[in-house]
């Protein structure tokens, strides 16, 4: 019993772990010259129809701007890009399923029967886009999303977004 015990915190902590890591793709307009783009700001009217809360709003901004100061970007009135954000969640649902019926004789011929376990762990999964836009020409040009498991635990919720963001803008500029 101990043993199987034992495996079923090893099982869990091993998904645990293998969720930890943001999933991340990026895709973009060939013909754009991102050389050219120097300069950011943020699309208020994007940023102001997301979903969470304002404190998850700030924290992914300050995450970007920490990013794109590190990449060489600087925020102006008069930018080259605006940069919006949107988010989705869902709950993600995993079923272990040991289940089965079995029977047989043991030692001294003593019947014995069994029944497996089933568990259910779920767990809060978001997707998070940054979304880059030509500030003349209005389109987008740039796009990245990260995906990965939430946390509502306010320490260690900073340094999640902060790695969903970087994980996301390592993608951007596309080379």
């Amino acid at each position: 019993m101990k043993t199987l015990k034992f495996l079923s915190v090893f099982l869990l902590a091993v998904f645990l772990a293998s969720c930890s890591s943001v999933r991340v793709n990026a895709d973009y307009d060939k013909k754009t010259n991102f050389i050219n783009y120097k300069t950011y700001a943020y699309l208020k009217s994007g940023i102001d129809k997301v979903e969470i809360s304002d404190l998850d709003k700030k924290r992914i901004l300050y995450s970007i701007d920490e990013v794109m100061a590190t990449k060489g970007f600087t925020k102006s009135e008069s930018p080259d890009v605006l940069i919006s954000i949107f988010t989705k969640e869902r709950e993600r649902v995993d079923i272990y399923n040991n289940a089965g019926f079995g029977w047989g004789w043991g030692w001294g011929w003593n019947p014995w029967w069994g029944m497996g376990y089933s568990s259910v762990v779920t767990t809060p999964e978001g997707t998070l886009f940054i979304d880059i836009i030509d500030a003349k020409t209005k389109e987008l040009v740039w796009q990245g999303e990260g995906s990965g498991y939430l946390t509502t635990n306010t320490d260690k919720k900073d340094a999640r977004i902060k790695e969903f963001v970087s994980k996301i803008l390592e993608q951007y500029p596309p080379k």
